[in-house]
């Protein structure tokens, strides 16, 4: 991968975080992902299910902020994403995904209560919706989604979601 390659990649991971667009992940960003999931499968803040998403939000942001928030304003800049959480991400993306997995424990129970299918996990048109109201191109979605199900069984788990996560995060550097 070359570095203008590996600059793109950095940079769209960035932009998924910076749910706001305003050049810098914070709390906010956090929180807004988590309104906007419990939103669209009808959860409410207040029940269990809606606090546990609001906590691991807030548990990933904390994670978030100790690898990349160099400065301590309580913000990750662009530059600052790039050079401590990118440079972790490559090192150790496994590590990252634990980071993530309060939060997407939390949003795969929410998007399970959609399912009539029930059992572990969620299926891909629930991920689907999750993803396209995190950021991916509705166009993209469905795709995306349905790749996460990586043994066929027609429901994504925990496991195939943060291996997946782990891998989007784990760009690897250029002449790597």
């Amino acid at each position: 991968m070359d570095s203008a390659e590996y600059e793109r990649k950095i940079a769209a991971r960035f932009a998924t975080f910076d749910q706001d667009g305003n050049g810098y992940i914070d709390r906010e960003d956090f929180s807004a992902a988590a309104k906007a999931v419990l939103a669209e499968f009808g959860t409410t803040a207040r029940s269990d299910k809606g606090q546990a998403v609001f906590n691991g939000a807030e548990a990933f942001w904390q994670g978030m902020a100790g690898i990349a928030d160099v400065d301590g304003d309580q913000r990750v800049t662009r530059e600052e994403f790039i050079t401590g959480a990118a440079k972790r991400l490559r090192d150790n993306p496994r590590r990252f995904a634990e980071i993530a997995r309060p939060f997407l424990h939390a949003v795969i129970a929410v998007a399970a209560d959609g399912d009539d299918e029930g059992g572990a996990g969620t299926s891909p048109a629930a991920a689907a919706r999750v993803l396209r109201v995190l950021g991916t191109a509705p166009e993209l979605a469905a795709t995306v989604a349905a790749a996460l199900d990586t043994d066929g069984d027609g429901r994504i788990s925990e496991d195939e979601v943060l291996a997946a996560f782990a891998g989007y995060c784990g760009v690897a550097a250029p002449d790597a």
